[in-house]
């Protein structure tokens, strides 16, 4: 590894995760089911099926927000906003940080989000549609504005001395809160940054990737030569980010360092990735984090099974590691495509892969497509020990957001198999 920092940036590192997913709740379930390779993909229940003609997604299955409020009426958020304060709660107690004395510290919160509040303008359409309504109901549309997301986290939290942001950056957007929490840490803006991503399924997403004709009408299989489109799904992913110094004066359990990050939005196309716009994203993180393609030892691929997104990633993957790529898998073969909260996950699975030692699979691998010359970490995991992971969101619109981890093996390291 180079030494790329600017010089007085302090190192800043993960101390606690937290998840909700159709593979689970919690960083220890998550990390099983993805060291199984178990897939979260199943018949859609949330909603009405009528009118299409297939309906598999990635939902979180049970889920009572009542479980995770504490001193906010969980009436008063959507369903996003409730996945993103059960998943903070998670990462904060992995953090083993007392919420009082958090009360009180300088604390960025970034979330990042697709939908935002999109299955209230559901019902609100719903309502509209049976009966005829045109004021919207207050209480529904109050839980409508992205915003609400992190409002959410600093309201239940009792937040005092913070930044409150929402990222509205689509499927990079979990990554972009996480580069936002580096350089507010990094910058000395914040003490704490809790930051990842959150949505919740929506009739009105569901139905615009199926008429985008993105949808597969089975399984998700990145890479494959026989691919047919993204699944849907819901979930969210929080992590704690501290500098180096800060944790170690706490005592706390350090899982990982995030090296450095990078982004690009190349606003070639609405909807169609752009190779150029990609490249750009990886060699920014990489100049931030002080490495080279050579130090990179696992990529978590954006890896949507579209046709165009899996050629396009690949092609910017090989010009910026050429012949020495990477192992490159993609966790939406498992977990469907979670929206805002993808990379934030991402991210977290590569503190995974380094902590637990394997390399999340691709499942429902059959064929290669020659045009994605990866190695994908076909169906099964593979032990192992990375040292640096890469973690890659792109979005439409051009938006690309990269993150570059390294495992730590200073004082107060997670050792290997003691995911929580």
């Amino acid at each position: 590894m180079t030494a790329g920092r600017r010089a007085g940036d302090r190192r800043v590192v993960v101390t606690g995760m937290g998840v909700v997913s159709g593979l689970g709740t919690g960083t220890a379930e998550f990390a099983r089911s993805l060291r199984a390779g178990r897939s979260g993909i199943g018949p859609l229940e949330e909603f009405g099926r009528a009118g299409f003609a297939h309906w598999n997604v990635g939902e979180v299955g049970r889920f009572e927000a009542a479980d995770w409020f504490r001193a906010e009426d969980p009436r008063e958020y959507g369903r996003a906003a409730q996945f993103a304060v059960a998943a903070t709660r998670l990462a904060v107690q992995e953090a083993g940080l007392d919420e009082e004395e958090l009360r009180h510290r300088r604390v960025l919160v970034s979330v990042g989000t697709t939908d935002g509040g999109t299955k209230e303008v559901d019902q609100l359409a719903e309502r509209r549609h049976r009966g005829g309504e045109v004021r919207p109901d207050p209480d529904i549309a109050r839980r409508t504005p992205a915003e609400r997301l992190s409002d959410a986290v600093v309201n239940e939290l009792r937040l005092e001395d913070v930044e409150s942001v929402t990222v509205p950056t689509a499927c990079a957007a979990g990554n972009y809160a996480v580069g936002q929490g580096l350089d507010a840490l990094r910058d000395g803006e914040a003490d704490v940054a809790l930051c990842g991503g959150t949505d919740a399924l929506s009739r009105k997403t569901f139905a615009g990737f199926y008429r985008l004709g993105a949808m597969s009408p089975d399984l998700c299989r990145p890479f494959d030569a026989d691919r047919k489109g993204m699944i849907v799904a819901e979930g969210a992913g929080m992590l704690v980010l501290e500098p180096l110094g800060a944790a170690l004066a706490r005592g706390a359990r350090i899982l990982a360092e995030v090296l450095g990050y990078g982004l690009s939005c190349d606003a070639h196309h609405p909807t169609a990735p752009d190779r150029d716009g990609v490249v750009r994203a990886v060699r920014a993180a990489h100049r931030d984090a002080g490495v080279s393609g050579a130090d990179v030892d696992y990529v978590s691929a954006h890896g949507t099974g579209t046709k165009a997104n899996d050629i396009v990633e690949t092609a910017a993957l090989r010009e910026v590691f050429g012949a020495d790529l990477p192992p490159v898998s993609a966790l939406k073969s498992m977990l469907g495509h979670t929206l805002g909260a993808a990379s934030a996950l991402g991210t977290i699975a590569c503190v995974l892969a380094m902590t637990e030692g394997f390399l999340p699979p691709t499942i429902n691998h059959r064929t290669q497509d020659p045009e994605c010359d990866v190695d994908c970490v076909p169906n099964v995991a593979v032990a192992a020990r990375p040292r640096v992971t890469q973690n890659n969101g792109m979005a439409f619109g051009g938006n690309n957001a990269v993150v570059v981890l390294g495992r730590y093996d200073g004082p107060g390291a997670a050792g290997a198999g003691e995911a929580s």
